[in-house]
């Protein structure tokens, strides 16, 4: 049997959902070697193991639930320098309890709890018993909270009884029951609200404990609130950012470069991404697409189709019919 791809990609939404079933714990090593981004894996009792995987991508995110008996997995830094590519990934526990670690943080889950992880950074997963989590994986841009923020919340229990996670959760929860019905625009719009959800709660626990954001941090997420509010504006730009935080613009730019992009990119890359987003959305689908890309600032056609196509590959009119790439 072969291993289930379940990397986030840009290929269209109505990817039919893929079921695995490990036939051994060796087994379970390659597909979870293969899936995901490259993990080791160990268990005290390999020979009566048991784990199996449901993966659906849609757009960008990847959902999986996962089921197996107890065992461990670890993201090592050998493992990471073998792939350049940054997720994270949400864990939302079902059944039974796990184990995070990741930056000498440990958080016990229990069914209704969620977490966050960097798959840039080594980590371990562990599972003493019987469990069954969902995992929701997306590339470190896919956000609107900087991803130095998020760090700062890694291995960190949010929990199913208070505070966002008690919304959030329960709409993960249903996903992972209905992976089948996760096709075509419809797909796409619920992965856009699931990363908004997740972008919402994240926000929310670093207000609640703001002593664990650095000043830098701070001002890194009040910035790219602002630019998210302001992405249909198109005088948006590094100055009037700058002017509206009391800052000069080579602090800003220094504010994104710490995360390793630039103010102009991290501005095209959200342009582009509600573009895509609002080119699949059935209830636009009469619009044509000069007037969905001019929605999100792009005044110039012919920019907007190479700049659509040298992110994701294909021309915006292709995306919005969904035509396989050659």
């Amino acid at each position: 049997m072969t291993a289930v791809a379940v990397r986030p990609t840009s290929s269209p939404a109505g990817q039919d959902v893929h079921t695995s079933t490990a036939a051994s714990f060796e087994h379970w090593r390659h597909l979870i070697a293969e899936s995901f981004v490259p993990l080791s894996a160990s268990s005290r009792d390999p020979d009566n193991f048991r784990g199996r995987m449901r993966a659906r991508r849609l757009d960008r995110m990847a959902l999986v639930e996962v089921s197996s008996t107890s065992h461990e997995v670890h993201r090592t830094p050998e493992l990471i320098a073998q792939s350049n590519q940054r997720y994270f990934k949400l864990n939302l526990q079902l059944q039974g309890t796990g184990l995070l670690i990741q930056d000498s943080r440990e958080a016990v889950l229990h069914p209704g709890d969620l977490s966050i992880y960097d798959t840039s950074r080594p980590y371990t997963l562990a599972f003493e018993g019987d469990a069954r989590l969902m995992v929701v994986m997306f590339p470190w841009d896919a956000l609107s909270v900087p991803a130095d923020c998020i760090a700062q919340l890694s291995a960190v229990r949010m929990a199913s009884d208070g505070g966002l996670a008690a919304i959030v959760g329960p709409f993960i929860s249903r996903l992972a029951e209905n992976l089948d019905a996760l096709s075509g625009p419809s797909g796409s719009r619920l992965a856009t609200n699931v990363l908004d959800l997740v972008s919402t709660m994240l926000h929310s626990e670093l207000d609640m404990a703001p002593d664990r954001m650095k000043p830098q941090a701070l001002l890194a997420a009040s910035v790219r609130e602002y630019i998210e509010a302001n992405l249909a504006d198109p005088l948006l730009s590094p100055a009037s950012i700058a002017a509206a935080h009391f800052i000069s613009t080579r602090h800003l730019h220094n504010v994104f470069h710490e995360s390793g992009t630039t103010v102009a990119s991290w501005i095209r890359t959200r342009r582009l991404e509600g573009a895509r987003r609002e080119l699949r959305d059935p209830l636009l689908a009469g619009l044509p697409v000069g007037a969905v890309a001019a929605r999100w600032s792009f005044l110039d056609a012919a920019h907007f189709s190479r700049t659509f196509r040298d992110a994701f590959g294909e021309s915006p009119s292709d995306w919005r019919r969904g035509t396989p790439r050659s």
